[in-house]
């Protein structure tokens, strides 16, 4: 997050940091760049703008490193992908002095106190980024648990806190709009989903066997056939189709990152 395209980005995303007040008379000695030229023209007496210190919201980042993120085929697993994406999100906020706070979502979840600055980057950056090789025998994915972190969020977060949820939301289902939605009217919500590329399409690799860390079901499949993987692709589209209109209408804004993606700051400056 070091060039000027990052920093407007950031600009954009956690606000313009000043806030006009008022105006009062010009005094000799104050910066003419504030003068209030308005107000000057329509009282005849040289004017100045007065500006407060906007407050930053707190800006809180959801990282999942469930079973189904311990996964990837280009590059990285997912959680690898998920941890650069609060990497780039935590310095954005620390280079506006917000505040950030976290919590990471694993077989015991984490939460990390709302603190300001670099410091605060920099320890949620360690966190999200410890070792998460994938399980060998993951626990199949309780859809009640992720109903109850939902409400947890809504009941310990201020109302207009920046929230990210960083996951593939392998988890999403019908179950969870209505929290989502409670969460949505409180918090300004943003979830990036991330993606591998071999969920989006297949690679012909003959007989495998396929184990869904969702479920804990192991199938075999001839990945040879392309009927195989064009019916794979289908079901995938239709899955993220899915995930997206719940969370459209749960009123939370979506967006989709490639697992193996380099330049995240330019992907999520338009997001």
């Amino acid at each position: 997050m070091h060039d000027h395209h990052a920093g407007d980005w950031a600009s954009r995303w956690l606000g313009r940091g000043l806030d006009f007040e008022e105006s009062r008379l010009y005094s000799p000695g104050d910066d003419i760049r504030d003068m209030d030229w308005r107000t000057t023209a329509r009282t005849g007496r040289a004017h100045l703008k007065i500006y407060r210190e906007e407050r930053q919201p707190l800006v809180h980042l959801v990282v999942d490193r469930g079973a189904t993120l311990r996964f990837g085929t280009r590059r990285r697993l997912k959680v690898a992908q998920a941890a650069r994406v609060a990497a780039v999100l935590a310095f954005a906020s620390a280079g506006h002095n917000g505040v950030i706070g976290a919590t990471l979502w694993a077989g015991q979840d984490e939460p990390l106190p709302a603190r300001h600055g670099r410091l605060a980057a920099l320890g949620l950056i360690e966190a999200a980024a410890a070792p998460c090789p994938p399980l060998a025998d993951p626990a199949p994915t309780d859809a009640l648990r992720y109903v109850d972190r939902l409400a947890a969020l809504e009941a310990s977060l201020p109302r207009g806190t920046r929230l990210v949820l960083i996951s593939d939301f392998a988890w999403l289902a019908d179950a969870h709009e209505t929290q989502l939605a409670r969460l949505a009217a409180r918090c300004d919500v943003w979830a990036i989903q991330i993606v591998d590329a071999a969920e989006r399409a297949l690679p012909e690799m003959g007989a495998a066997c396929f184990h869904d860390m969702a479920s804990g079901q192991r199938v075999w499949l001839d990945t040879g056939e392309t009927a195989v993987r064009s019916a794979a692709r289908s079901a995938f589209a239709d899955h993220l189709a899915g995930q997206a209109a719940r969370l459209v209408r749960a009123g939370v804004r979506h967006q989709q990152v490639d697992s193996d993606a380099d330049d995240l700051v330019a992907l999520l400056a338009h997001g």
